[in-house]
């Protein structure tokens, strides 16, 4: 089992940034910080703007994400993106829809990137997962309603690690979810319990 600590962190993440598994997804790699955090937030794909910002979430999903943290837990941008893992389904870019709109990424994918998502789970050892939006959500728990599942803890075994999991909905402007009721009442149950979690409470 691997000890984590930021230089095997960054070694992870070089090796990650080589991938070329995908050949219709649009490269660079985006991946955070090399942190070392117990905190492990899975996000869907980066958009077009986070390939050459060079960092997830870095557009208008990103700063109402940084807002959530802001308003629940007083933390900056920078301090968050200190204290949590940021990782995602898929790692790269998918490419735009001919309809308009960012791709989802097919199952092929979702598996191929999934053998960076479960090093990273290893590796790290987090207590908490914060998965964002529908398709990370599905990555850990069998699918259901919004409704059912924001704003709980849920405890769950990922590749034979036990954590929690406080599912979050995602922070897209084309949603209404979480603007609207239950979703407004839910999102802030939601940070409420990631307020009081001994993983939060430990970088306080």
């Amino acid at each position: 089992m691997l000890t984590a600590n930021p230089i095997t962190v960054q070694r992870h993440l070089a090796r990650l940034s080589a991938c070329t598994l995908c050949p219709r997804m649009h490269r660079p790699v985006v991946v955070g910080r090399p942190v070392d955090s117990r905190i492990l937030l899975v996000g869907q794909a980066p958009g077009d703007k986070e390939p050459k910002l060079g960092r997830p979430f870095a557009w208008t999903a990103g700063k109402t994400l940084f807002k959530w943290f802001h308003e629940a837990l007083g933390w900056t941008e920078d301090e968050t993106r200190d204290r949590v893992y940021f990782a995602a389904v898929c790692r790269c870019f998918p490419g735009k829809k001919a309809t308009g709109g960012d791709r989802v990424p097919d199952e092929e994918e979702i598996a191929n990137c999934s053998r960076w998502l479960a090093a990273e789970v290893a590796l790290l050892q987090p207590s908490l997962v914060l998965p964002v939006g529908k398709l990370a959500i599905t990555q850990f728990l069998p699918a259901a309603a919004l409704n059912e599942l924001i704003g709980r803890t849920i405890r769950i075994d990922y590749h034979g690690h036990a954590m929690d999991c406080i599912p979050l909905p995602h922070p897209s402007g084309a949603s209404p979810w979480h603007r609207m009721e239950p979703g407004k009442t839910l999102l802030r149950q939601a940070f409420a319990r990631l307020a009081v979690h001994p993983a939060v409470r430990a970088v306080i």
